[in-house]
């Protein structure tokens, strides 16, 4: 059995959640009361977010890279980032990274060719909704990926900051979140939404809305890394 190593804290709710489906899925999977190696590393969010608000990239890319060189040392096999927006530099950190890292953006675009989704909205801080490693990837399947703009990528980025990292699931807030859902449907014609923050499908939990498939990526990224876990 191979062992996992985990940036969490990235924000503390969802790397919660990983650890628990991890298990889950796991114990689902193999059914003989085992569990598997997890390693994590819960790093300060508050610096990361810093960094990449003040586009310092090179420092972000540095930061990251000694983080998963602590989980490699402690013994993990392979690593991953328990967030979206740290893949901001993922080919970077994994270019320098000495073990292998599983991408929640490939992971994801798999899921949502395998479905049958060309063109799905993402929600997420604006770092990731803003971000050129959605669209990068997904685009090399035909896949276009619509963002929220103006104010209502301001409400998705702000609620995600101000509750959803702090564990705050308003329904209020939910309802926010679907109307942005609602617009993207009627002015954009999305297809399909990825949940490209790991703290929303906290606050989406149903598998879609108005006949819009909801792709969580946090279950997504599960289940790659149970897979390698068992390879």
């Amino acid at each position: 059995m191979k062992t996992v190593g985990i940036i969490g804290g990235i924000a503390p709710e969802s790397t919660i959640e990983y650890y628990r489906q991890i298990l889950g899925r796991h114990r689902e999977q193999r059914r003989d009361g085992g569990n598997p190696s997890i390693l994590i590393n819960s790093i300060d969010l508050h610096r990361m977010l810093s960094l990449i608000g003040s586009n310092d990239l090179p420092a972000v890319t540095d930061y990251l890279v000694a983080e998963m060189a602590r989980l490699a040392a402690a013994g993990a096999d392979f690593g991953l980032f328990a967030s979206n927006t740290p893949h901001i530099v993922f080919n970077e950190v994994a270019r320098r990274s000495s073990i292998p890292l599983i991408s929640i953006v490939e992971a994801t675009g798999a899921a949502v060719l395998a479905r049958g989704v060309r063109k799905p909205a993402l929600l997420g801080t604006r770092f990731t909704m803003q971000g050129r490693f959605y669209p990068e990837v997904f685009s090399r399947s035909g896949i276009e990926v619509v963002a929220p703009q103006g104010e209502d990528q301001n409400y998705v980025h702000d609620k995600y900051m101000s509750e959803l990292v702090n564990a705050a699931f308003l329904p209020e807030t939910r309802d926010g979140l679907l109307r942005v859902v609602e617009r993207l449907r009627d002015q954009r014609g999305i297809d399909g939404v990825i949940l490209g923050g790991t703290e929303l499908p906290l606050i989406l939990r149903e598998p879609e809305y108005l006949g819009l498939p909801f792709f969580d990526t946090t279950r997504i990224h599960v289940e790659a890394v149970v897979a390698r876990l068992r390879s």
